[in-house]
């Protein structure tokens, strides 16, 4: 039976996250080079209202006011990510120190207000010369990628303790180079999409180890793929074993847990993936293994919604039909707070690594009302709901150290431009003036009790 405790474990890292195309503007200026979603933002079409992160939220100027802001929240932690082009504008050669020395300062600003920064090394904005040098199809994009992670570590290592190599790869492709609604926009096959896994991954690998090398000290290394795990209709040993055959792979799913994180963390491809589509990994692939397969510390887990089935006559998984009237986020994403308990579950049970859940949150229609506040009561209840399932979990075991809501502030969220808003603080995109909603001041409460408000 599940325990149900008071709070959380003692040294909880209550966070929130950001990205940084979606946050930090700046676009052309301190020699920062262009990125594939500069380049994405200007196709006409292909972002809602012509948006672009040209400014975003501007926080590459307002960063010390933001974490001015964060300090008042009670944030312990906090995760953002740095921008390759920033770094090296052309993804290769020269090191911009401009660039560095942003993240130098905001280093700084937040050790001085005692939040534990976790930085993600990428989060899909690519340089943009890296993509017409052939993007993640050539093998060289994963060498590029070890020099940029050795000058960021270098500058930044002695500071930062906590590490994430990849945001999200499955979105990089799937949304990016097959379906072409994200950056750079493209539809390939799956021929062409498989290497570009292999790719990722070893840039993963090649990552981790210049982490390691650059720190010159104990940090600790994951990565952040994203999650929509299967949601058993009932604890009966029938439907949590369909649960589990998610990790099986008969055929090519860019989306896959297992033909992602197999190689990296358990150091073997599924044998079902190998088998139905191995032919087409590049040469040498099995050699890769031994780059790829690099000790981790954690696995970070980016979950906002599930997929609800049952074990079948044969024992196959059956999703149950979406409920009518099932309640919905403004993103229309499925609300089923029981992710947020099998997916740590199941993700722990399968790699036996601690996790973090590094992005989990809400878009909303959220405007600052005639009193001056802004009223969130929808996103305070989402919020609620899947932290009980988050602690649910802990009580059952699931080792989860921290958990990052999605987002700091309302930002550019992604082909959807400004039109979706994910923060507990609301941005008015007009003045960049920042409102802290409702659900800023409740997590702030959670975060100070340690999660015995929920």
């Amino acid at each position: 039976m599940t325990r149900r405790p008071a709070s959380f474990p003692k040294g909880f890292l209550w966070g929130a996250a950001t990205a940084s195309y979606q946050i930090e503007g700046a676009a052309r200026e301190d020699g920062r080079g262009p990125s594939i979603w500069d380049v994405f933002c200007r196709t006409p079409g292909k972002v809602k209202n012509g948006d672009t992160g040209d400014t975003a939220c501007d926080h590459y100027h307002r960063w010390k006011d933001d974490v001015a802001l964060m300090k008042e929240l009670g944030l312990k932690a906090y995760r953002f990510s740095i921008a390759w082009p920033r770094v090296i504008p052309a993804g290769a050669g020269r090191v911009n120190p401009k660039g560095l020395a942003f993240y130098d300062r905001l280093i700084d600003e937040l050790q001085a207000a005692g939040i534990e920064p976790f930085a993600t090394l990428f989060h899909w904005d690519l340089p943009y010369e890296l993509h017409c040098r052939g993007s993640w199809l050539s093998r060289d994009t994963a060498d590029r990628y070890a020099d940029y992670v050795t000058a960021v570590v270098r500058k930044l290592g002695d500071r930062v303790s906590y590490w994430m190599t990849i945001n999200e790869p499955q979105v990089i492709l799937g949304c990016g180079c097959q379906d072409g609604v994200h950056a750079p926009g493209d539809k390939l096959g799956d021929p062409a999409l498989i290497r570009m896994v292999h790719h990722l991954q070893l840039a993963h690998g090649k990552g981790v180890t210049a982490i390691r090398a650059a720190a010159g000290r104990r940090v600790n290394v994951g990565i952040a793929p994203c999650a929509g795990p299967r949601v058993p209709a009932t604890d009966s040993a029938r439907d949590i074993a369909a649960a589990r055959r998610q990790f099986e792979v008969p055929k090519f799913d860019v989306w896959s847990y297992s033909w992602w994180l197999d190689p990296i963390i358990l150091g073997r491809w599924p044998a079902d993936g190998l088998k139905a589509f191995g032919e087409h990994l590049p040469e040498g692939w099995a050699r890769d293994l031994r780059t790829m397969h690099q000790k981790l510390d954690f696995l970070g887990l980016n979950i906002y919604h599930g997929r609800p089935g049952r074990a079948g006559r044969n024992g196959e998984w059956v999703p149950l039909p979406a409920p009518i009237g099932e309640p919905l986020t403004r993103f229309n994403w499925r609300v089923i707070p029981e992710a947020l308990y099998w997916g740590p579950r199941l993700m722990q049970e399968r790699y036996r690594l601690p996790i973090y859940i590094t992005e989990n949150g809400m878009s909303g229609a959220d405007w600052v009302s005639l009193d001056g506040d802004c009223h969130d009561p929808q996103r305070i209840d989402f919020t609620r709901r899947y932290l009980r399932e988050l602690r649910r979990a802990v009580a059952d075991g699931v080792d989860v150290r921290g958990y990052f809501h999605w987002s700091l502030l309302d930002n550019f969220e992604w082909a959807e431009g400004y039109r979706e808003r994910f923060g507990m603080v609301h941005v008015d995109f007009s003045t960049l003036k920042r409102t802290p909603k409702d659900s800023a001041w409740w997590y702030r409460d959670v975060i100070a009790t340690n999660g015995e408000e929920i």
